[in-house]
Order: C-alpha cells, then structure tokens, then sequence
C-alpha cells in the first residue's frame, strides 16, 4: 500500500500525467474543480494508468484542494512510480 501526493491542474486541455516535481505527481485533467468531478476524473485516469480498478483507489485529503493524496492499496510505491514515470515519457 502506498499514498502519492498530486497536484492537478484541472480544465486542462488534455488529460496527462505531467512528470514529478518536488517528489508530487503533476496532472492534467479536463474536468472543472465543480461538484468532485475533477477528483472522479483523477481516480479513474489513475486506475487506468496503473491497471487497477478505480473503486479500489481512495481520496485521502485534498478533496477541495489542487493538492490531493491518494492511497493505492494494491501497488508497491517502486510500482506506482515505474508506471507514472512511463506514463509521463509516453505524453510527451
């Protein structure tokens, strides 16, 4: 089990994990901060993007905030880097 920190940049052009800065993911994401859909959005690329379900993801603060932590329960944290490392070599 292991928690990521992320700062999305939500209403973005294009969904894309864009690189680590400062040991926190930067992400993408098309969806406005509004009613939790740019959270929803988050845990579903998430769950692509590391092949696991995104129902098995969770929000663990930062609900209201650019700045979010999410636990990914299933992964080794050498896993989930490995995975968002390619993920962000293969946006650019």
């Amino acid at each position: 089990m292991a928690d990521i920190a992320i700062r999305v940049k939500p209403r973005s052009s294009r969904q894309a994990i864009l690189g680590l800065k400062e040991d926190v993911w930067q992400i993408a994401l098309n969806s406005p901060p509004e009613g939790g859909k740019a959270n929803k959005e988050l845990l579903k690329l998430l769950g692509k993007i590391l092949g696991v379900p995104a129902s098995s993801l969770a929000l663990v603060s930062g609900e209201k905030s650019r700045n979010k932590r999410v636990r990914i329960p299933t992964l080794s944290e050498s896993d989930i880097v490995s995975r968002l490392t390619l993920a962000s070599s293969s946006e650019t």
